[in-house]
């Protein structure tokens, strides 16, 4: 019952926005302790999940809400536990001496949890125990500690208490992959862009978001990115990006369906200029976009941002035109891109650099013209803290394995 309560909620919330919650109409946050294990649940993604619980005679600091549940904050956004389990505590003292440093910072940094995940009361696995996190979860850290056996400890806050949790029993978050495509097509029609590495295969593509659906991945969008960068969202472990470059009818013709299947969302960057007007014949020999009513009906899965206006060219010696254009010039082509695509997207917010080419004066000019967020195509994922407009992406290829594909994307350090 509480978790459809919660649902109907569905609230967004930062840290600093927990703050102003204490003392929304007038209530500030109580302090009260758990009478009894108590399941807690809180917004990961788009979802609100159970997210672990908190062990019997643990002290949080909640908000009174109208509904049955409290209100607690929960990494970067709020969590929820049942009213049922919580009393007020006796003594003030005895508060004082169980919460931490209430305004300590973050550290930019996540750690991420792979199963249950048991969660103390301070660095010692002989401690009591406060609780447990629940498997693929992304939770902030505040810092890393070591105890007197040379062991790792993350400290954490949940619910304005200070906790600990093992390096043993989680990892610390390497970062979120965004994966990068461009053109798809079947092995026996592709005659023509066999060797090119930004062509992969339909059994490539369906075996690689087979793969990401087996293993549990929650494919995100460009504004839930944002939220990870920025340290304002709780997000999934298991959480991947899909990107396409250029806005070709392959991506309308094969990538969609297979998404679409899968439940999965994607952005696709568009070249704005190269939009036409009217569906072509399909040609498998040539490099042909999408339409407007072709784009239109892919927008239950994709989200659609900017690859430029006119900017998608190179010039006599190969290389991308906007390197050498100013800064006027790349500013207006950026803003001409986002109101030729406003008629698809009116939150025309991010941008993908053509052939991956930028320089200072793109990253101003994308600033000026109202981008939030910019990507490279230079190996690596994204981390929290990243310079918004120097995102890096991944390349997994047609004839990458799937064990390759495993190794670049799950949460190891990237060499």
């Amino acid at each position: 019952m509480l978790i459809r309560v919660i649902f109907s909620f569905l609230i967004l919330m930062s840290g600093s926005a927990f703050a102003s919650l204490l003392s929304q109409n007038g209530q500030p946050a109580r302090y009260m302790q758990t009478t009894e294990d108590a399941t807690i649940w809180a917004q990961v993604g788009n979802n609100v999940v159970t997210v672990g619980n908190v062990r019997a005679g643990q002290i949080l600091a909640v908000v009174p809400t109208a509904a049955d549940y409290y209100e607690f904050s929960f990494g970067f956004g709020t969590g929820f536990i049942d009213k049922g389990h919580l009393e007020p505590v006796q003594g003030k003292q005895r508060v004082e001496d169980s919460l931490g440093d209430l305004n300590k910072p973050l550290s930019n940094q996540n750690l991420i949890t792979w199963r249950d995940t048991p969660v103390y009361n301070a660095p010692n696995a002989g401690s009591a125990p406060f609780g447990m996190l629940a498997d693929n979860l992304r939770y902030p850290l505040i810092a890393k500690l070591k105890d007197r056996l040379n062991q790792t400890w993350f400290q954490i806050r949940i619910g304005n208490r200070l906790a600990w949790v093992s390096s043993l029993d989680a990892q610390l978050d390497n970062g979120i992959p965004i994966l990068t495509y461009h053109h798809i097509l079947r092995d026996e029609e592709n005659t023509r862009f066999r060797h090119t590495s930004t062509t992969t295969s339909v059994r490539a593509f369906s075996n690689q978001m087979t793969w990401l659906r087996d293993q549990g991945y929650t494919t995100l969008s460009m504004y839930q990115l944002e939220g990870y960068i920025r340290n304002k969202m709780n997000l999934p472990a298991r959480s991947v990006v899909i990107t396409f470059d250029d806005g070709l009818k392959s991506v309308n013709r094969y990538a969609y369906p297979v998404l679409k299947e899968y439940g999965f969302k994607a952005t696709a960057f568009i070249i704005s200029s190269r939009i036409k007007r009217h569906p072509q014949k399909w040609d498998p020999k040539s490099l042909q976009f999408m339409s407007i009513s072709e784009l239109r009906q892919i927008q239950d899965v994709f989200d659609i941002q900017s690859h430029t206006h006119f900017l998608h060219r190179v010039d006599a010696y190969r290389r991308p035109i906007l390197l050498s254009r100013s800064y006027h010039n790349i500013l207006f082509d950026f803003e001409h891109s986002r109101r030729a695509l406003s008629q698809f997207n009116p939150h025309v917010l991010y941008l993908s650099y053509p052939f991956g080419g930028y320089n200072a004066t793109a990253l101003q000019a994308a600033n000026d013209a109202g981008f939030h967020l910019a990507v490279t195509t230079v190996k690596g994922k994204v981390t929290p803290g990243d310079n918004p407009f120097l995102l890096k992406r991944l390349y997994i290829l047609r004839t990458d394995s799937l064990e390759t594909m495993s190794r670049l994307i799950s949460n190891q350090p990237q060499g």
